[in-house]
C-alpha cells in the first residue's frame, strides 16, 4: 500500500488528462496497461494511483519516483513510449511535478 510521506524526499507527478467522456474508459484502460506492463518495471518507480473524474472529463495519475532522472528515463523508454503517444492521441495532458510538503491525517479519537 502506498504511504505518502514527506521524509522520503520523492518526486511526485500529478498528471491530469482532459478527455472526452466517451473516451475516458479507453484512456483508463490504456494507462492501466502502460503502468502494469512497462512503467512499474522501470528503476526508480515507487508507486502510482489512477483516478477518474465522476463527470467523465478527466483522468488523473498520482505517481511517485525516486528522482526526476528516473522519471525522464521512463519517458524515453522504448516500451513506454507507444503508450504515451496513444494517451496523447486520446486526451490533453497537463503534467505537474511536485514535492510533498505536509501530510494531514485525522486526529486520534480519545478512547
Amino acid at each position: 500500500m502506498m504511504k505518502i510521506t514527506k521524509e522520503r524526499k520523492l518526486i511526485t507527478f500529478i498528471n491530469v488528462f482532459n478527455v472526452d467522456p466517451e473516451k475516458q474508459q479507453q484512456l483508463v484502460n490504456l494507462l492501466i496497461q502502460a503502468t502494469e506492463s512497462s512503467v512499474r518495471h522501470v528503476p526508480g518507480f515507487i508507486s502510482a494511483t489512477l483516478h477518474r473524474s465522476l463527470d467523465g472529463a478527466k483522468v488523473a495519475m498520482y505517481a511517485q519516483w525516486r528522482s526526476i532522472e528516473d522519471y525522464q528515463a521512463m519517458r524515453a523508454n522504448a516500451t513506454a513510449l507507444p503508450f504515451m503517444q496513444q494517451a496523447l492521441a486520446l486526451a490533453k495532458f497537463d503534467p505537474g511535478m511536485y514535492e510533498v510538503i505536509e501530510i494531514f491525517e485525522p486526529l486520534p479519537k480519545d478512547s
